[in-house]
C-alpha cells in the first residue's frame, strides 16, 4: 500500500467520527422528516404515502405565509437591533478597555448562558408587565402604564434576551483581532471617529460581523419561547405554528412542511450571508 493510500486512511479514521455524527443525528433526521411531509392522516395516524397534499395544503394557505413573513420580519428586526445595540459596548471592550478588563466583561456576558433561557424569559414576565418594574419606573415621570406583555415589542424584548450577549462577545472578539495601528493611522491623517468606523473598522470586520448578524437571526428565526410566552403569540410565527398544527389532528406531515419550509429559508439564508461576509473586495485597475 502506497504511503498516499495510508494517508488518506489515517485522515478518514479521524473524519469517521464527525462523519457518523452528521449522519445519525442530522442527515437521518431531516430525511425522516421530508418522507413523512408525503404521509397522510387517517384517523388520527399517519399511513405511509407519496401524496403532495400537505404541501399543497399548507402552501396554499395564507396564515402560512402570513406566519412565514412575519417570522421572517421579526427575525430580521431583531438581529439588527441586536447588533446595533452590541456595538457600542463591543466597540469600548474591543479599543478602550484593557485585556483584563475584557476578558472579565466576555465573562460576565457568558453567565447568563448558565441560567435557563426559559426561565431568563420569564423573568421579564415581572419587568414588562403593566404593573411591572418597567411601567413602575416610567410612572415615577407621569408615563404610561404601556402594554408590552403580549405585543411584539414583548416577542423583540425576548430574542434580544437570546441574542444581545452573543453578539457583544462575538463583535467584541472581532474587533479585538482589529491590527490597532490602522485605526490609529486613519486617526492621524484627520479622519474622524465616525469615518475611522465606517472606512476602518467595519469593512475589517464584515465577516465577523456578518457571521454574528447570521447567528443572531438563526436563533430568532427558530426560536418559539419568545413570540409564545412574551408576544402572546398574537401572530403566529412559524415555531408556534409548528405546535398548532400538530395539536390540529396529529398533523405531523403539514407540520414537517413547516419545519421543511423554515430549513430551507435558513439554508439559503445562511449561505447568502457566507457569500457576502466573504466575498473579496473587487481591486480597481
Amino acid at each position: 500500500m502506497s504511503t498516499k493510500h495510508k494517508i488518506d486512511l489515517y485522515a478518514l479514521t479521524w473524519r469517521l467520527p464527525i462523519i457518523l455524527w452528521q449522519l445519525i443525528f442530522f442527515v437521518g433526521p431531516v430525511v425522516f422528516m421530508i418522507a413523512i411531509s408525503f404521509f397522510v392522516v387517517k384517523n388520527y395516524r399517519m399511513t405511509e404515502a407519496f401524496e403532495f397534499v400537505n404541501w399543497q395544503r399548507m402552501l396554499t394557505r395564507g396564515y402560512f405565509w402570513d406566519s412565514y413573513w412575519y417570522t421572517l420580519f421579526i427575525a430580521s428586526l431583531s438581529a439588527a437591533i441586536a447588533m446595533m445595540l452590541a456595538f457600542p459596548a463591543a466597540w469600548a471592550l474591543a479599543f478602550r478597555a484593557s485585556e483584563n478588563l475584557r476578558r472579565g466583561a466576555v465573562f460576565l456576558l457568558i453567565i447568563p448562558f448558565f441560567t435557563s433561557y426559559l426561565v431568563r424569559t420569564f423573568s421579564w414576565y415581572v419587568i414588562l408587565a403593566e404593573s411591572g418594574v418597567l411601567n413602575a419606573m416610567l410612572g415615577y415621570v407621569g408615563l404610561g402604564p404601556f402594554k408590552m406583555l403580549n405585543t411584539h415589542f414583548g416577542t423583540v424584548v425576548g430574542y434580544l434576551t437570546l441574542t444581545l450577549p452573543l453578539a457583544v462577545i462575538l463583535q467584541t472578539v472581532t474587533m479585538a483581532n482589529i491590527d490597532k495601528t490602522l485605526v490609529e493611522a486613519a486617526r492621524n491623517l484627520g479622519c474622524k471617529p465616525l469615518a475611522t468606523i465606517w472606512r476602518v473598522v467595519l469593512p475589517l470586520s464584515k465577516t465577523g460581523f456578518v457571521v454574528t448578524a447570521l447567528f443572531c437571526f438563526i436563533l430568532a428565526f427558530g426560536d418559539f419561547v419568545a413570540p409564545f410566552y412574551l408576544g402572546g403569540s398574537q401572530e403566529p410565527t412559524l415555531p408556534i405554528l409548528i405546535l398548532d398544527t400538530t395539536k390540529s389532528g396529529q398533523q405531523w406531515p403539514r407540520a414537517a412542511v413547516v419545519a421543511i419550509m423554515m430549513m430551507l429559508t435558513l439554508f439559503a439564508v445562511a449561505f447568502t450571508a457566507i457569500m457576502l461576509a466573504y466575498r473579496k473586495p473587487k481591486v480597481a485597475r
